[in-house]
């Protein structure tokens, strides 16, 4: 089954160039069990509109990876702001027994044939999924020491992996600025 995986680069999240083409995503909305992340990157540019600024974002993705399959996990990591890092940090160091979360992402590449920029990954409606683990430890982590790739703000790598919830919910995908498809993530249990 295919795959979609992408690295994405940071720089260009933050310092975005028009006459570079990189992909670029970002996390517009996490929250984790009773923690909601805080979107506070606020002077990112649309990829699609660079004299405009996008939305506030949670994080700027460094990497998605996503095997395409309605039960597969999906791994993001992303640079989060110093009051993001601390709030996850301090939920892990405590007592994180709800394990649910919500989130919503956008995933930017360049179409060479349109030239421009065009949505290649992205939702309508917040999904919900639930915190992976590997073995007893939760699938969820945050760099105690701050990241290099770009000088400021102060950002910190996020890294986290989620389970689809048990209801169906749809991924927009697209290989160009017209070439779209739908697919499932997670499965509706009867009650």
């Amino acid at each position: 089954m295919p795959q979609f995986a992408r690295s994405l680069d940071v720089y260009q999240g933050f310092n975005f160039k028009k006459d570079k083409q990189a992909p670029v995503g970002f996390i517009t909305e996490m929250k984790i069990g009773e923690v909601a992340l805080v979107a506070d990157q606020t002077t990112l540019l649309d990829p699609e509109q660079p004299g405009k600024n996008l939305p506030a974002v949670v994080g700027v993705l460094n990497h998605y990876l996503w095997e395409t399959g309605n039960t597969d996990a999906m791994y993001l990591s992303m640079q989060v702001s110093t009051n993001n890092k601390q709030v996850v940090a301090a939920a892990l160091l405590g007592t994180l027994s709800n394990v649910e979360v919500t989130f919503k992402y956008t995933i930017y590449e360049y179409d060479p044939l349109a030239k421009k920029y065009f949505k290649s990954n992205y939702i309508d409606a917040a999904l919900k999924g639930i915190l992976e683990k590997n073995g007893d430890r939760l699938n969820l982590e945050v760099a105690d020491d701050e990241s290099r790739e770009v000088q400021a703000p102060k950002n910190f790598t996020l890294q986290v992996g989620i389970k689809p919830h048990s209801t169906e919910q749809a991924i927009n995908l697209a290989t160009g600025s017209s070439k779209n498809v739908v697919k499932k993530w997670g499965v509706t249990e009867a009650a």
